[in-house]
C-alpha cells in the first residue's frame, strides 16, 4: 500500500457545530409524534415550497423552546447549529424568511386546530402516561403594543379571529390591548392539555363552560377533578358541571352570603379545626411553622354543594400585617393632607381616594371639620375713631378628623388566614378537597414561563389570526418543556435521587426544571475535521457525567448526541 501523502495545514478543515439541547428536544418531539401530527393537520398543497408548512413551525417551536428569537430572527437561529437538528438541511435554512414562517402560521390559523390538539393529547395519554384525573384551569392576558384598529373579531378565511381590545389586565398594562391566553393542566406535573385564545375583554366567568365541555371530550369522560379560582363560582358554571356528571373544586369569593354568615359566627364561635399539614416555614428557617387546618360547617352553600372552610397561619400572619401596613401608610397619607389643608387656599380633596388606595375605609373614620376664623374690617377709610365702624368677615377653613375603628380591625382579624372552598364531590374528605385545591398554584408557574423564559410578549405581528397560531405553538412549547421537567422528576422518584447538581456552581437541586436541563446541555457541540472536501474525524461532544446521567433518567440515547 502506497503512503498517503502528508497534508499540509491549508488542506485541513475543522468545523465546529453546535448541538446544545436540540437532540434531547427533538427526541421528545419524535416521542410525542408532534412533528407527524402538524404534517398531516397543516399539509403543504404548493409543490413549489422547499420548507413545508411543519417544518416551518417545527423551526419556531424548537426556536420557541431554546433560543427565543423574534420571527424574523429564525434563519439566524439555525445558523451555527448542526445540520438537521431544525428539522432543515442547509438550503431550506437559507429559505427561512419572517414571510415563509407567516405563511406557515396562516396555514395553521386555517387548520382545524381543535382536532390537532385534541390528537395531541391523546399523544400524551398514550405515549406519557397522563392520567386526566385532576386538571386545573386559569387565563393570563398578554399585553400586546399597537393600536389594532382592525382586529374586533372579524373573519379572517372563513374563521372568526380574536378581537385585541382592552380588557382587565392582569399584567397592570390597563393602556395596552390585550388577548387572554387560557390554559388547562394536568395536576401530575402541569403539563398544559388544552389552550384556547379569546377576546382581550372576555371575562374568566363565561369561559369555563366551554373549557369543561372540551375536556369532557378530551377525556372521554366526565368524571375528572375540575378546579379552578373564584370564576369558576358562579351558577350556571357549577350547576352545568354538576348536572353533566362532572366533579369541580373553586374558591368561594367574599360576595357570597355564605362568606359573611361563616365570619360572623366565628366572632363567638370555635370551630373544630382538623390539622393537616405541619409543615416548616419555607422561606425563614427560624420563622413561625406553616399549619394548615379545615374545617367543614353542618350548612352547604345555597345550591347545596359542600363547603369546606380552609385556615393558613402563615396566611394570617401575612393579612394581619398587610392591614398594619396598610393602615400606617392611609395615616401617613391623611396626616400630610391635613397639614396641606392647613395652608392658604387650600382645598378639601384626596381623602377619598388615600381610604380607596390602601383599602382603609373599612377601618378608618374620616370625618370634614369646618372651622371658622372671624376677622373685622374698617368701614371706611382714614384713621380710626370713636364713631368708625367696622365689618366682620368671616373665612370657613376645611380640615380633617380620622379615628381607628377598633371593632372592625377585631372583627376582620377573627377571620384572617381563613378562606371558603366549594365542591360538589361528597367522597372527597376536607383534606383531599385542600390538597388538590393546593396545586392550582402550578400553573401560575406555567404563565411565569410563557412570559418571562419563552418570552410571549411583545409580538411582532400584525395578523391577528397569525398571532393566534402564534399563541398554539408556545402551547405546544410549554407541553414539551413541562414534559421533560415531569420525565426527570418522575425518573429520579423511581430512582431514589433526592437531588441532581444541576445548579450553577454544582450546588444541589432537588426539583430540576426545563430550564436547568436545557442550559447544562447548552454547550453541547461537535467537531468534525476534514480534508480536500472528505470528513477525516468526527468528534462527538463528551458527555460529562451528569449528563449523561441526566440522559438517562429522561430516556434519551447516549447516541442522539454521537449520531
Amino acid at each position: 500500500m502506497q503512503p498517503q501523502p502528508a497534508l499540509s495545514p491549508s488542506e485541513l478543515g475543522v468545523l465546529a457545530e453546535r448541538l446544545g439541547p436540540l437532540p434531547l428536544i427533538n427526541h421528545f418531539l419524535q416521542r410525542l409524534g408532534l412533528l407527524e401530527l402538524l404534517d398531516r393537520h397543516v399539509p403543504t398543497t404548493d409543490s413549489r415550497s422547499t420548507v413545508s408548512h411543519a417544518q416551518a413551525l417545527g423551526v419556531l417551536l424548537r426556536s420557541i423552546i431554546v433560543e427565543r428569537e423574534p420571527i424574523y430572527r429564525q434563519q439566524e437561529s439555525t445558523i451555527g447549529f448542526a445540520e438537521g437538528l431544525f428539522g432543515v438541511d442547509a438550503a431550506q435554512a437559507a429559505r427561512l424568511s419572517d414571510d415563509r414562517i407567516g405563511r406557515a402560521l396562516d396555514r395553521l390559523f386555517d387548520a382545524d386546530r381543535g382536532a390537532l390538539l385534541t390528537e395531541v393529547v391523546l399523544a400524551l395519554v398514550q405515549r406519557f402516561g397522563v392520567r386526566l384525573q385532576q386538571l386545573h384551569n386559569d387565563s393570563t392576558s398578554i399585553s400586546l403594543c399597537g393600536q389594532y384598529r382592525h382586529a374586533r373579531g372579524r373573519r379572517v378565511r372563513e374563521r372568526t379571529a380574536p378581537a385585541i381590545v382592552h380588557g382587565f389586565s392582569k399584567d397592570m398594562r390597563p393602556d395596552l390591548k390585550q388577548l387572554l391566553f387560557i390554559l388547562t393542566t394536568d395536576a401530575e406535573g402541569g403539563v398544559p392539555v388544552h389552550f384556547r385564545c379569546a377576546d382581550g375583554n372576555t371575562t374568566d366567568v363565561r369561559t369555563h363552560i366551554d373549557t369543561w365541555n372540551t375536556l369532557r371530550a378530551l377525556a372521554g369522560r366526565a368524571d375528572f377533578l375540575y378546579i379552578s379560582d373564584s370564576k369558576l363560582c358562579s351558577f350556571a358554571n357549577m350547576d352545568h358541571i354538576d348536572r353533566a356528571g362532572g366533579r369541580f373544586v373553586t374558591v368561594m369569593p367574599r360576595s357570597r352570603q355564605e362568606d359573611a354568615q361563616f365570619r360572623r359566627w366565628i366572632q363567638t364561635n370555635t370551630p373544630a379545626w382538623e390539622l393537616v399539614w405541619d409543615r416548616p416555614n419555607a422561606r425563614e428557617a427560624d420563622g413561625p411553622r406553616d399549619l394548615w387546618y379545615v374545617f367543614k360547617p353542618e350548612l352547604p352553600s345555597a345550591e347545596l354543594y359542600r363547603i369546606v372552610w380552609v385556615w393558613s397561619t402563615l396566611l394570617q400572619l401575612h393579612q394581619t400585617h398587610r392591614r398594619q401596613k396598610h393602615l400606617a401608610s392611609a395615616i401617613e397619607q391623611l396626616g400630610d393632607l391635613k397639614r396641606r389643608l392647613a395652608a392658604a387656599r387650600a382645598r378639601l380633596r384626596g381623602a377619598a381616594q388615600i381610604l380607596e388606595r390602601y383599602n382603609a375605609a373599612r377601618y378608618l373614620r374620616v370625618k370634614r371639620v369646618v372651622r371658622e376664623q372671624h376677622s373685622f374690617k374698617q368701614s371706611h377709610r382714614g384713621r380710626p375713631g370713636p364713631n368708625t365702624t367696622f365689618r366682620k368677615i368671616t373665612r370657613r377653613r376645611y380640615d380633617i378628623e380620622w379615628s381607628l375603628d377598633q371593632e372592625a380591625i377585631a372583627y376582620d382579624q377573627r377571620s384572617d388566614g381563613r378562606y371558603p372552598l366549594l365542591t360538589n364531590d361528597r367522597s372527597l374528605t376536607p383534606a383531599q378537597v385542600l390538597t388538590a385545591h393546593k396545586a392550582q398554584p402550578r400553573i401560575e408557574k406555567r404563565f411565569e414561563q410563557l412570559k418571562t423564559v419563552h418570552e410571549i410578549a411583545p409580538v411582532f405581528l400584525k395578523n391577528e389570526a397569525r398571532i393566534e397560531a402564534l399563541f398554539t405553538v408556545y402551547f405546544l412549547a410549554l407541553m414539551v418543556q413541562a414534559l421533560i421537567e415531569r420525565e426527570l422528576r418522575q425518573a429520579m422518584a423511581v430512582a431514589n435521587i433526592e437531588q441532581l447538581p444541576i445548579y450553577p456552581e454544582q450546588r444541589a437541586c432537588r426539583r430540576p426544571t426545563t430550564e436547568h436541563i436545557l442550559r447544562l446541555f447548552s454547550l453541547a457541540e461537535r467537531i468534525t475535521v476534514s480534508a480536500r472536501g472528505q470528513t477525516v474525524r468526527l468528534f462527538p461532544p463528551q458527555l460529562t457525567e451528569l449528563q449523561s446521567q441526566v440522559l438517562s433518567l429522561l430516556g434519551v440515547p447516549a447516541s442522539a448526541y454521537r449520531n
